[in-house]
């Protein structure tokens, strides 16, 4: 069994609690209002973070980023950073500490310590990293010329009916994919890449180091500037192929070695600072798990292999979460990750010799944009709460001397009282012994003596994903209007190991809907819910799970949103662009006997006689991850069945659905979904707080 193994030594950051509040309650308006931060960056020297501030604009559906720079020890207020009167984006730091933005179509150069003086324009095209270590070359993966298709022999007759064709014809597979420009290309006129050589000061011809014919990826220099690192991915050469990335090296005189071809996937591969060692994460294929009908999705794990050849060693073998990418502290003794635990995020660090798991931060948050200076002094990062939006925090690489920089919500929240009572987290027990986490949202005013109140569960995507620490808007929305707002962390969600994880391979719905359900019943019991007034909610995943939950256990849920969710994985599989995710969850595709009956065991469509809950659908139209038709069928069952409903296409989205209109008018839909039917005439009415 693998563990998890936390330092004995490690600092519990103080989370900084959200400003006094006594303002009014959150309302759908301050959708506009509340501006998130992010792209928190700190320079080399460890003496400034640059970061962004975004802000929603109602009137042109956009949004307008501004950047921003900080003194890392908060000696002086941030100062917000512009060229020649206007906001720049994509704020990044130069080696010599000047800071790298982009306006009018160029790169400038500023320095920190006097924005103010004129930017100097940066000539360098040198991607960060690519560079070799003296400085004489860039690495760069470059597109190789293309065959032509002959063009086929027609009469004139025949021609002019070709050219009077309007649809779209494929002998290829996949021709789409969500987000992407429909239809795709053939992926055999696919320019595939190599790896070349340029000078740097343009002396010289640039020349091709790689002949791999593939498309090769993550390129890294040995500290040494004798060879490179990259990763590369055999699938390009085969359509019916999922993607499963190798790892190579290749010398500067072009001699390539392939290190890895055992059916794994890897990634994040670097090498150490001293050039001793090569880091990177290894996870099981998809053609691996499928061909070999596994029924567990097994762990990523983070390993190092000597740089002049032996054996790979797994560093993280006995630690039961998945490990995020590696980084090396400049001595090469060890090596930090970010990764999920439970509903928090957090960095840790292992030794590169071997040892425990060390977790560096903690606290009941969510570290994301985590970025270390160059002597691995002084990290920054964003965090925030379920009651408080992000903000930027720096901290010594061990987790000490945390200061929160920035304030950008402090107007916002001296206005408005985002909750009246702070989130809890939730720990039960499931059917079957399993524990469980989840949070529970307070109803804003909320009173214990006042009577009963709604619940709505939201079921977070994935599914291999988690519900945790952060500000969600729609769900404080939720909670602002009087209800409990319930995110349980069922199985399949990450970071409560690998067993965990995968507790629901070959039966989504099943292990996982039985941990929602234990879920409510354990807030029954402790908080006064109305049993009789429980919905459920989510997106992608979420969604599923939700017509699973409603069609599985019609007499326990009043209404339903389901989000961007499938019904039917039979007709699914071959309509998703991700029929990965079927062959692999379901044991193979639908012709496949035993995959067959687990999907049709598991189609919320097909078993959807006798469902009772008020369901408002919500989907894209251009939806290619999870198709229209999932949420058309259940509809129409509904319909059909004389049951509440209602769908709602958004024209021209895909899986996520984009847009602050669009978002502003689905949270608006959604709530007055609830208001129907979770507070019939006659509720408690919201009162002050207890």
């Amino acid at each position: 069994m693998r563990r998890i193994i936390l330092s004995l030594g490690v600092v519990l950051l103080a989370s900084v609690p959200a400003s006094a509040q006594s303002g009014r309650q959150l309302t759908l308006e301050d959708y506009y209002e509340v501006k998130s931060v992010g792209s928190p960056r700190i320079s080399p020297a460890g003496d400034w973070v640059a970061y962004t501030v975004s802000r929603r604009i109602e009137e042109t559906n956009g949004t307008a980023t501004e950047s921003w720079i900080v003194r890392a020890d908060g000696s002086a207020e941030p100062v917000r950073v512009q060229h020649n009167g206007q906001d720049v984006g994509n704020p990044r730091w130069a080696e010599d500490g000047r800071l790298r933005v982009g306006s009018q179509g160029a790169t400038w150069l500023i320095d920190p310590a006097r924005p103010g003086d004129a930017a100097v324009r940066d000539e360098s095209v040198a991607p960060a990293g690519l560079t070799s270590p003296d400085g004489r070359w860039l690495a760069l993966a470059r597109n190789m010329p293309t065959s032509e298709r002959p063009e086929p022999v027609m009469t004139a007759f025949e021609r002019r009916h070709e050219e009077r064709f309007k649809g779209e014809a494929f002998d290829w597979y996949p021709f789409r994919r969500d987000r992407q420009s429909f239809p795709l290309p053939d992926p055999a006129e696919r320019a595939l890449t190599e790896v070349f050589l340029t000078p740097t000061m343009g002396l010289g011809e640039a020349f091709q180091l790689t002949r791999l014919g593939l498309r090769p990826t993550w390129i890294r220099w040995n500290p040494d500037g004798g060879s490179l690192l990259f990763t590369a991915d055999e699938s390009v050469l085969d359509e019916l192929a999922y993607s499963r990335s190798d790892l190579f090296l290749v010398t500067v005189e072009g001699e390539l070695t392939r290190l890895t071809d055992d059916g794994y996937t890897y990634s994040g591969a670097g090498f150490s600072p001293d050039g001793r060692w090569i880091s990177y994460t290894r996870a099981f294929g998809s053609n691996m798990i499928i061909d070999r009908k596994l029924r567990h999705g097994g762990p990523r794990d983070l390993y190092v292999r000597p740089a002049d050849g032996g054996e790979p060693v797994n560093l993280t073998g006995d630690w039961d979460l998945d490990a995020g990418t590696p980084m090396w502290s400049p001595d090469s003794r060890y090596i930090y990750f970010v990764t999920g635990i439970g509903g928090a995020r957090h960095l840790f660090r292992v030794a590169a010799d071997g040892g425990d798991v060390q977790q560096v931060t903690s606290g009941e948050r969510r570290i994301q944009g985590l970025d270390i200076d160059r002597s691995f002094r002084r990290m920054t990062y964003t965090a925030g709460e379920f009651e408080r939006p992000p903000d930027i925090y720096v901290a010594d690489i061990d987790g000490q001397n945390e200061r929160r920089l920035t304030d950008v919500h402090r107007d916002f929240l001296a206005e408005v009282e985002v909750a009246s009572r702070p989130s809890e987290k939730i720990l039960y027990t499931s059917f079957d012994g399993t524990p469980v986490e989840g949070f529970l949202l307070y109803p804003y005013g909320y009173d214990a003596l006042a009577g009963t109140y709604p619940l709505i569960v939201v079921n977070h995507g994935g599914p291999h994903s988690a519900s945790g620490y952060g500000f969600s808007f729609k769900n404080m929305l939720f909670a602002a209007n009087g209800y409990f707002v319930f995110l349980p962390n069922f199985r399949s969600s990450t970071g409560y190991g690998d067993d965990f994880k995968w507790g629901t391979w070959g039966a989504w719905g099943t292990n996982d809907g039985e941990d929602v359900l234990a879920g409510i019943d354990h807030l029954i019991e402790r908080y006064p819910i109305d049993r009789d007034r429980v919905g459920s909610t989510g997106h992608s995943y979420g969604g599923i799970l939700t017509n699973w939950l409603i069609t599985r256990y019609p007499d326990r849920f009043k209404a339903a949103v389901p989000g961007a969710g499938a019904s039917n994985w039979t007709s699914n599989y071959a309509l998703s662009d991700v029929a990965r995710s079927k062959e692999l969850e379901f044991l193979g595709p639908p012709w496949d006997p035993q995959a067959r009956e687990i999907m049709i065991r598991q189609s919320a469509y097909l078993n959807s006689g006798g469902v009772q809950a008020a369901t408002l659908f919500v989907h894209g139209e251009e939806d290619y991850r999870v198709p229209l038709e999932g949420s058309i069928q259940l509809y129409t069952s509904l319909k059909k069945q004389r049951v509440p409903t209602k769908l709602i296409i958004y024209e021209g989205m895909p899986h996520g659905i984009r847009g602050h209109w669009n978002n502003v008018h689905r949270m608006m839909n959604e709530l007055g979904w609830w208001e129907t039917y979770l507070k019939p005439t006659g509720t408690v009415p919201v009162s002050g707080p207890n």
